[in-house]
């Protein structure tokens, strides 16, 4: 029965064709959909660790910069500054816990720098948001002027780049996040100052009267024990002026809202398909039996049993739908993994593709929902071949 069921699928490759795109195309959404939801969730979590802390804190300036938030969370190229005393004011607070200052440069394309990225500089004694990241693919101490480059630059460690006239080395880059930190560059808070005051001398950025010596661009702190993160951002707001204080959970509640949507429609998606597949193909598998009466009769009238045209009807099924599913799969995963920086692009989300063992298992699950999807839509035909007949369907004929 296995070679008549080649030899009946050959015999028709219209249909078969056509059951073998259905086939395809539940098997490609349902991977593409849950490989697009699962690579969104990844790269919230990673956004999550991006951050870091607890609690961010800003100069009021800067949010009313209209691109603040991109900044901080997508990467966007730009900078602000506070003055040290104001960081010492809000690490006096009572609630601080974990403190570490940032700053952030922004090169440009012009001819004083190799690349236009964000430059984020940091102190590795009391940093505790950059390096975790930074020691996956760095086991070393970052000297003067190194830098550490985001996984999207096109820089190799080794290279030399050239920022505000100030030579940099690219000591290391950075594992794929999923976030900003893939687009930016990375060095200690020295070097970010000198490149400050290289960019002040040759006249490249004006920063009004910055002091870099005196100055940060924002505070990453984790609340102290028996202090909340809320009941530290409300103190620092009223205590501290000329700065602003955000719970680094409320900066991406925006991007997890974002998320979510994204994640009900794909699952909308999927489950409207996956409906309309079994749909289509219990109608497709009905009106080829139907077709195929005849043929069947013939069958048990040479000596097939019922069971064994049952059968034979669910091997053509199982057959199409996993040599489809089998295809849907390999182009879902052509579409995914190649353009992936694309659809990030494109959702304007974070975005971390699963591991290896991950999407091996996603595309093994999905192959296997479309070829039982298959079989189930073909069991209801299977069922009523069973019962054909033979000797009613041969006298009509006749």
């Amino acid at each position: 029965m296995k070679s008549l069921a080649v030899k009946n699928l050959k015999g028709r490759s219209v249909r078969t064709a056509v059951l073998m795109t259905l086939a395809a195309l539940l098997s490609f959404t349902v991977l593409g959909g849950t490989l697009v939801v699962r690579s969104l969730d990844k790269g919230l979590v990673s956004l999550k660790a991006r951050l870091g802390a607890d609690v961010m804190v800003v100069p009021k300036e800067a949010t009313m910069k209209k691109k603040f938030e991109d900044m901080i969370l997508q990467g966007t190229t730009g900078y602000f500054y506070m003055d040290m005393s104001r960081a010492e004011e809000v690490m006096e607070r009572e609630g601080v816990g974990q403190v570490s200052p940032q700053f952030f440069l922004a090169s440009t394309s012009s001819s004083c720098c190799s690349i236009p990225v964000q430059l984020i500089g940091f102190e590795p004694e009391t940093d505790f948001t950059v390096s975790p990241w930074i020691k996956r693919t760095y086991g070393g101490q970052l000297g003067f002027c190194d830098i550490v480059a985001g996984s999207d630059l096109n820089v190799f460690v080794g290279d030399k780049l050239s920022f505000y006239g100030v030579e940099c080395t690219v000591a290391a880059k950075l594992e794929k996040t999923g976030t900003s930190y893939d687009t930016t560059v990375f060095a200690s808070g020295e070097t970010v100052k000198e490149l400050i005051r290289s960019s002040l001398e040759k006249g490249m950025n004006d920063f009004a009267d910055i002091d870099p010596e005196r100055s940060v661009s924002c505070l990453m702190i984790n609340a102290a024990d028996g202090t909340s993160p809320e009941e530290l951002v409300n103190d620092i707001n009223i205590h501290v002026k000329k700065v602003k204080a955000y719970k680094t959970g409320d900066m991406i509640k925006g991007i997890s809202d974002s998320l979510g949507g994204v994640s009900r429609m794909i699952g909308l998606l999927i489950a409207a398909v996956w409906v309309l597949g079994i749909v289509i193909l219990s109608l497709a598998f009905t009106m080829s039996v139907n077709e195929r009466r005849k043929e069947f009769a013939v069958l048990r009238v040479i000596g097939a049993s019922r069971g064994s045209l049952a059968g034979l009807v669910l091997k053509e099924a199982l057959l199409t739908c996993t040599l489809g599913s089998l295809a849907g799969a390999a182009l879902g995963l052509l579409v995914l993994l190649p353009f992936n920086g694309f659809i990030e692009e494109t959702l304007a989300l974070p975005f971390l593709l699963p591991g290896v063992g991950s999407i091996a298992g996603f595309t093994a699950g999905a192959v296997i929902l479309s070829v039982l999807s298959g079989a189930a839509a073909a069991a209801i035909s299977a069922l009523r071949v069973s019962r054909i007949d033979t000797g009613l369907i041969l006298r009509g004929d006749n």
